[in-house]
C-alpha cells in the first residue's frame, strides 16, 4: 500500500516529475484530503482562539491584553520550526514528520485545553506550534512528490481551500463556544480531527525521504533566532506595546541575526535554508511575489471583522456569516483554476489577477451603513475566487522549475516567507486603522468606518504596487505545471 521510500538516490528531471509509482489509486486520491485536513486544523485553530481572547482572560484572571502572549508563542514557535521542516522530512521520511506534527499539534491543544493559568496555557501553545509548524510544508513537499507537475495545481488549489474556511468558520465557531459552552471546547475541537487524521496518514500518507546531510545547527540558530525575533517584533509593532526605540532596537538585532545567516548561508557547505534557490527566476517571483502580495490582502481578516461589528454594529456571528463567502467561492470555483492557468499562463494570471485583488480592496472602502448586505456578500465572494487563485497560482509556480531534491527546501523558505508574511500584513493593518482613526472616537461610528475606509485605500494601494515584482516573470513560466508539460517532454 505504501510506497517505497527513497534513499539517497538523486534523482533525474523525469523522476522528479513523475508520480510514486507503487502508490496505491485510491492512497493517492485520499492523500489531498489528508493534508487539507491539516490544513485546517491549523487554520482554524489561530481564528476560533481571537474570538474566545476576552473569555478566556477572565477565566485566567488575566487582563486581556497578557492573552497577547498566547497569541504570539504559537506564531513564534511557527517560525522557529518551520525552516527545519524540509530536513526533518527528508531524514525521518514524509509520512512519520506529517504523523508527528499531526499527533504534537493535537497533543498541544489538549494540554492548552487543561491549563490552569497563563503561563503553562503559553507553553502548551509553544508545543501546538511546533506540530503546526511542520503540517504546511512538510504537506505541501509530500503533494510535490506524489503528483505530477500537471496535476499539482489541482491539488494545490484544493488543498488551498481549508486555509479559506479555517479563517471563515473560526470567528463563527469561536462565538458559539465561548457563548453557550465552555471556553475550553475551543482547544479541543480539533482532539478528534487528529486522531482520524493520525489513523489514515498511518495508511494512506506515503514515506518519502531523501538523502541529508548533517543539521546546519549554526545556521538554524541565527536563522531561528533571527525569525523569531522579527516575528515577535512584528506582533507587538501593530500593537505599540513597545516604544519606538525598543522597536527599532529589536528590529536591528533580527536583521543583524537574518544576514549573519546569510553570510554564514554563502560559505557553508549544507545550509540549512538553500538561498542558491532565489536564483530561479520562478521561484523567486513566486517567493518575493507571496510576500509582497500578503501585504496587502493580510490585513483584510483584520479589517472585516471591525467594520462589520464595531462600524456597521452586526453581532460577531453576524461577522462571520457574511465572510463566509469567500470560503464558498473558493469551493465551488476551485476547478476552474487549473483551466485558467492552463489558458492564460501564471504571468499574465499574476499580473492581472493582482490587479483585480487591490482593486476590489479599494472598492470595500465604499462599504457603510447604507450598503445593502447583498451587495456585501457579492463584493466579498467575487474577492474570495480572485484571492483563493492568487494562493493557487504563487503557491503552485513555487515549484514549477525545482527538482525534487530541491523540493524540501524550497517547501521550508516558502512557508517560512508566507508565515513572515501573514504577521506583517496583520500589523500593517493595525497600524495603518490606527493612524487613521481618530484618538477618541467614542460612539461616533461615522468617524470610525472612515478610518476602516482609509486604511482599505492603503493597503488596495500596497496590493496593486506589489504587481512590478510579477513582471519579472516570462511568458511560459510555469508551463511544467499549468499545461500539463512534464520536464521531459513538450
Amino acid at each position: 500500500m505504501q510506497p517505497s521510500s527513497k534513499n539517497g538516490s538523486q534523482p533525474s528531471p523525469i523522476e522528479a516529475s513523475s508520480p510514486e509509482p507503487s502508490l496505491a489509486d485510491s492512497s493517492k486520491r485520499l492523500l489531498p484530503w489528508l493534508i487539507a485536513v491539516a490544513f485546517f486544523m491549523e487554520s482554524l485553530d489561530t481564528t476560533i482562539l481571537n474570538t474566545g481572547v476576552p473569555t478566556i482572560a477572565a477565566a485566567l484572571h488575566v487582563a486581556p491584553l497578557s492573552m497577547k502572549s498566547v497569541l504570539a508563542s504559537y506564531t513564534l514557535s511557527l517560525a522557529v520550526f518551520i525552516p527545519i521542516s524540509g530536513w526533518m522530512a527528508d531524514r525521518f521520511g514524509t509520512r512519520r514528520v506529517f504523523a508527528s506534527a499531526i499527533g504534537i499539534f493535537t497533543l498541544g491543544s489538549f494540554l492548552c485545553g487543561i491549563s490552569s493559568d497563563i503561563h503553562l496555557l503559553v507553553a502548551c501553545r509553544i508545543l501546538q506550534g511546533c506540530g503546526g509548524s511542520m503540517m504546511v510544508p512538510v504537506g505541501r513537499l509530500t503533494l510535490v512528490r506524489t503528483f505530477a507537475k500537471s496535476e499539482l495545481v489541482r491539488a494545490m488549489s484544493f488543498v488551498a481551500i481549508p486555509s479559506l474556511i479555517g479563517p471563515m468558520l473560526g470567528p463563527i465557531a469561536g462565538g458559539l463556544i465561548v457563548g453557550y459552552l465552555h471556553w475550553r471546547l475551543i482547544f479541543f475541537v480539533n482532539i478528534p480531527i487528529g486522531l482520524v487524521g493520525l489513523f489514515l496518514v498511518y495508511w494512506h500518507l506515503p514515506d518519502y525521504r531523501e538523502h541529508t546531510n548533517p543539521l546546519d545547527v549554526t545556521g538554524l540558530i541565527l536563522f531561528g533566532s533571527g525569525v523569531a525575533l522579527l516575528s515577535y517584533v512584528l506582533e507587538v509593532f501593530g500593537e505599540h506595546t513597545l516604544n519606538a526605540r525598543e522597536i527599532l532596537g529589536l528590529l536591528a538585532i533580527s536583521i543583524l541575526l537574518l544576514a549573519g545567516y546569510g553570510f554564514h548561508a554563502t560559505r557553508s557547505p549544507y545550509p540549512m535554508l538553500r538561498l542558491t534557490l532565489f536564483r530561479i527566476r520562478t521561484f523567486r517571483a513566486a517567493v518575493a511575489g507571496s510576500f509582497v502580495t500578503r501585504l496587502g490582502i493580510g490585513g483584510i481578516p483584520f479589517l472585516f471583522p471591525l467594520l462589520y461589528q464595531v462600524g456597521l454594529g452586526f453581532t460577531p456571528v453576524q461577522s462571520g456569516l457574511l465572510m463566509m463567502p469567500q470560503a464558498i467561492a473558493a469551493m465551488s470555483l476551485k476547478v476552474a483554476m487549473p483551466r485558467i492557468l492552463g489558458r492564460v499562463g501564471y504571468r499574465a494570471v499574476l499580473i492581472s489577477n493582482t490587479l483585480v485583488i487591490g482593486l476590489m480592496i479599494l472598492l470595500f472602502a465604499t462599504i457603510g451603513k447604507a450598503t445593502p448586505v447583498w451587495l456585501i456578500v457579492a463584493e466579498v465572494f467575487f474577492y474570495g475566487f480572485f484571492t483563493s487563485l492568487q494562493y493557487t497560482s504563487m503557491n503552485t509556480l513555487v515549484y514549477a522549475d525545482v527538482t525534487e531534491e530541491q523540493a524540501s527546501g524550497a517547501s521550508s523558505i516558502a512557508s517560512t516567507m508566507q508565515q513572515m508574511a501573514i504577521s506583517f500584513g496583520v500589523a500593517s493593518a493595525s497600524l495603518v486603522t490606527v493612524f487613521f482613526l481618530p484618538s477618541r472616537y467614542g460612539s461616533n461610528t461615522e468617524q470610525f468606518i472612515r478610518g476602516i475606509h482609509y486604511a482599505f485605500f492603503v493597503l488596495g494601494g500596497m496590493t496593486l504596487l506589489s504587481t512590478i515584482v510579477f513582471c519579472e516573470l516570462k511568458r511560459g513560466d510555469g508551463d511544467s505545471v499549468s499545461q500539463g508539460k512534464e520536464l521531459h517532454g513538450g
